[in-house]
């Protein structure tokens, strides 16, 4: 019980803070969109997805390792995963500066204007600097505590929104835009050193230990890999429209993309802290394995539909919110991306199944394959259809990774494909009929009246249909009271 009161605890705190940060981040994200407009937000965010690209070489995949090995050793090895995290670092170091290298080289071949190569230096330095943040951070989830990542990242939100809109409102432009992300950035990454030196006694000291780094490297390969073909995959569509369609259509499409990547919260947090007890019951309590994997599966079926349903059924009303004629256009891209939530939500226990029983190998595989679908798709539907064209392959690809890993997950645990289903019918239903009263109430209601009605009818709804219990709720209830919350 004291490892799943963990879990519970450790989802509060990621989830609240999440919810507090993407709060923040998506106020912060109305305003610039408000004051810039679809070319300079286009060129903002261009210069983000181009750097983002490229910072996955730095990490390679380390952090999902350092991750799993310290939940597995930190109990009966400190020693080893001192040696492991400096290990790390010896790696990092060397290979941030010569990532830095190559984007300098990179967006210079590519004979793009001074400003936009400018905002793409300075957003390679938040990345690096975020890149050793995420090794910080996944250090602290090997230990099962998520409270000072949770604060962490309530902090840099707060940076962010002080320091940018301040900026923003002073008229100084993009480049001190892209600075203000670069204060957060280190404020971010000394708060987490500090913690690991003065919380958890972790010594921040490089080494290049060639011994040790070998099989790090042939434990992470398939890590890096897929991480490389992940953020790739996140960023490339925006890239690719900046090249095929101009930097207006980045900015139209980045009302969709952002509203989608604000709500990966939820799964976030429930996931960073299932991860280390997936890989705990994948070596010692297989059985606790399954129902952890079904719980949370449905668990993110029922929170993904409604928001599906609801934000196609309002999609003309949020983005009224940014206040500009220009982005109407985003709302047929809006209600087509959003889609991809379902699967997307889904796909984090199904991911973190797979790493965490070793079988990172077929993750890689499988976003390796919808890499080259993206990629595909985009090229041929950008140019005909702009940001229409990447909301269809972002849904079409994600579909594509559900499937292929539900059933790769299969061969891992016998999980129950009808319980699966029963609750995907009973939980689309109460979502179409949550729907059906949103578009109803829209023409006269204000939307932020309408979001808790809908959401109070939905799981009214949902009780009905007997897609959980009141027993449900009371044992979530017990959980999140226990007082025990050792792993």
């Amino acid at each position: 019980m004291s490892k799943i009161t963990n879990v519970a605890k450790n989802t509060s705190y990621l989830t609240f803070a999440l919810i507090l940060q993407k709060i923040l981040s998506f106020t912060y994200f109305t305003l610039l969109a408000r004051s810039l407009g679809p070319d300079n937000l286009g060129k903002y965010y261009f210069a983000i997805s181009f750097a983002s690209i490229f910072a996955i070489f730095i990490d390679f995949g380390l952090a999902n390792v350092l991750t799993r090995e310290i939940a597995k050793v930190k109990q009966n090895n400190k020693e080893k995963a001192q040696s492991l995290i400096s290990s790390i670092l010896g790696i990092k170091i060397p290979a941030s500066i010569l990532i830095f290298g190559v984007i300098i080289l990179t967006i210079n071949l590519l004979d793009y204007p001074s400003l936009t190569r400018n905002l793409v230096y300075l957003s390679a330095i938040c990345v690096i600097l975020d890149s050793f943040s995420l090794t910080f951070l996944s250090i602290i989830r090997g230990f099962h505590n998520l409270i000072f990542e949770s604060i962490g990242a309530v902090i840099f939100q707060l940076l962010v929104l002080i320091f940018g809109l301040s900026f923003l409102y002073s008229g100084l432009g993009l480049t001190w835009l892209m600075l203000a992300l670069i204060i957060a950035s280190t404020c971010f990454f000394i708060y987490s050193a500090l913690v690991l030196v003065v919380r958890f006694k972790i010594k921040l000291i490089p080494k290049f230990n060639l011994s040790l780094i070998k099989p790090i490297f042939i434990i992470t390969l398939p890590f890096g890999i897929f991480a490389i073909f992940q953020k790739t995959y996140t960023f490339l569509d925006s890239v690719l429209l900046s090249i095929l369609a101009g930097d207006a259509y980045v900015g139209l499409y980045q009302i969709a993309f952002k509203i989608v990547n604000a709500l990966q919260f939820l799964p976030l947090a429930f996931m960073a802290s299932l991860y280390p007890a997936f890989s705990s019951y994948w070596i010692s309590n297989k059985s606790q394995l399954k129902i952890s994997f079904e719980r949370s599966m449905n668990y993110l079926m029922i929170i993904s539909l409604p928001i599906v349903v609801g934000i196609i059924s309002l999609a003309d009303k949020i983005i009224l919110i940014f206040k500009k004629q220009e982005f109407v256009a985003s709302i047929i891209p809006l209600q087509i991306i959003i889609i991809s939530i379902i699967f997307i939500f889904l796909n984090y226990p199904i991911g973190s199944l797979l790493n965490a029983c070793d079988k990172q190998k077929v993750n890689t595989k499988i976003m390796g394959f919808a890499l080259i679908i993206s990629i595909t798709m985009n090229l041929i539907l950008i140019p005909y259809f702009n940001t229409i064209g990447a909301s269809i392959t972002v849904v079409a690809t994600n579909f594509l990774i559900f499937s292929i890993g539900l059933i790769k997950a299969k061969r891992i645990i016998n999980y129950s494909k009808l319980k699966l289903f029963k609750t995907f019918i009973k939980t689309f239903i109460a979502a179409l009929i949550m729907g059906a009263l949103a578009i109803y109430l829209k023409s006269f209601i204000n939307i932020f009246i309408i979001t808790p009605i809908c959401g109070i009818i939905y799981f009214g709804s949902l009780f009905l249909l007997k897609g959980y219990s009141k027993e449900d709720i009371l044992s979530i209830a017990s959980i999140f009271k226990a007082r025990d919350i050792k792993a």
